[in-house]
């Protein structure tokens, strides 16, 4: 089993960034592929993020790409994202997830998840 607790949500004007953080426990992450995810109140579950166990393949939904990052550090267990230009779109609970390495975009291939973490952005 894996446990995955986000943090580094809250509340932010819109331009500025948050870097939000994923820290597992109970197992190595090493051999995951970890994605992170958003909710909207009244939206469905929308794909973030991906990062492959490795590091070296990422893949980021089309309403983020080229403002946020994903990256990992399996030494430290932890997987992080980092958000720039943050816009009140990106208004959420954000989820982090692991999976295997071919789970990419469909959160129903995540076998692990955590309790989310919320971010607001003020307009």
């Amino acid at each position: 089993q894996v446990q995955l607790v986000e943090s580094g949500g809250e509340l932010v004007q819109a331009g500025g960034s948050l870097r939000l953080s994923c820290a597992a426990s109970g197992r190595s992450i090493s051999n995951y592929a970890m994605g992170w995810f958003r909710q909207a109140p009244g939206k469905e579950r929308e794909f973030v993020a991906r990062i492959s166990w490795d590091a070296l393949q990422t893949l980021y939904g089309n309403s983020v790409k080229g403002r946020f990052t994903i990256s990992r550090d399996n030494g430290k267990n932890t997987v992080f994202l980092q958000m720039n230009s943050l816009k009140p779109e990106d208004t959420a609970v954000y989820y982090c997830a692991a999976g295997p390495s071919y789970s990419g975009t469909i959160s129903a291939l995540y076998n692990y998840w955590g309790q989310g973490t919320q971010v607001t952005v003020s307009s």
